[in-house]
């Protein structure tokens, strides 16, 4: 990534989160208990024009999902932006994302599942520091945890220091680099197009969700050798929820990556599970398996 990196400004009690639906319609009754919990934490929201609209298996069409999301950045009344829901067709907006926009007004983007490929590129594109987390649907059971993950995360302005309590080692080793990652599904269907993600010298994570073991093995062979992951530093394997066996999982992972002389915890907390800690993306990390620690080298927002 060429692009000069931007770190948002951190939001406090009492600044303004507006609210995007970049993919899929959502739970209306999961959606206002999740603003419930952002409210209870002492913030604003902003809901936008349009944001309840439905258009087949999509929240609005695909151009109306992007002019959502460019307002919402261009809004100076809005301090952060949080995602409604993941599902399906982030990818779909991706051309008709406003970058300059995006560069011009930095701020708090957070999401997670199919989210993945906006927080991908928006990192890629603009240099903007972005954040894997809850989407405000999963707020409304999110385990303690995964509150004061994101809280921690975009408002205090510290150096985030993780220590996934249900990790283990796969292969052990220490590695520094900037972390991106997401989910993986996501993150294979961007190879082969202009925004495919870059890797180099960077810590992966991924998760996933409902996807069966022979999936994950043919989506991690073909970003392999498509050589997504040439230059690779260190691999955090997060939650695969409803994948089948968790083992088998990452014995696929240890399989496809056994050339590879890098660390790799499975275990992570974060992605589709009950707990999911926010991870920001662009931010440099030393991941340490012996500890089952990713820390943070400098703070996520300023």
């Amino acid at each position: 990534m060429g692009k000069k990196r931007i770190i948002p400004k951190s939001v406090l009690p009492g600044d303004t989160i507006g609210i995007v639906a970049p993919a899929s319609p959502f739970d209306k009754n999961k959606f206002y208990k999740g603003l419930n919990v952002i409210e209870s934490l002492g913030f604003k929201i902003f809901l936008p024009e349009g944001l309840f609209k439905k258009h087949g298996y999509l929240a609005g069409s695909d151009s109306h999902r992007a002019s959502v999301f460019n307002n919402l950045f261009a809004d100076k009344t809005v301090d952060a932006i949080f995602c409604a829901r993941g599902g399906f067709g982030s990818l779909k907006i991706l051309p008709l994302i406003d970058y300059e926009t995006v560069r011009r007004n930095p701020k708090i983007f957070v999401g997670f599942s199919d989210i993945s490929a906006v927080l991908s590129v928006i990192y890629n594109e603009c240099g903007l520091i972005v954040f894997h987390g809850p989407v405000v649907t999963t707020l409304e059971d999110a385990d303690e945890r995964s509150i004061g993950s994101v809280m921690s995360a975009v408002s205090s302005g510290d150096v985030i220091e993780m220590i996934f309590k249900d990790g283990f080692e796969i292969k052990s080793g220490i590695a520094s680099g900037k972390v991106v990652g997401g989910n993986l599904t996501t993150l294979c269907h961007l190879v082969g197009t202009p925004f495919e993600p870059d890797f180099n010298g960077n810590i992966l994570f991924i998760e996933e969700r409902g996807e069966a073991p022979y999936r994950i093995d043919r989506m991690l062979t073909q970003m392999k050798m498509a050589g997504c992951f040439d230059g690779l530093a260190g691999l955090i394997i997060c939650f695969f929820e409803s994948c089948g066996s968790y083992r088998k999982i990452c014995k696929i992972v240890e399989e496809i990556f056994s050339d590879k002389d890098i660390p790799v915890i499975g275990g992570a907390e974060a992605g589709h599970g009950k707990t999911n800690l926010t991870i920001p993306i662009g931010i440099e990390a030393v991941l340490d398996t012996s500890r089952l620690a990713l820390n943070f080298i400098e703070p996520a927002t300023r």
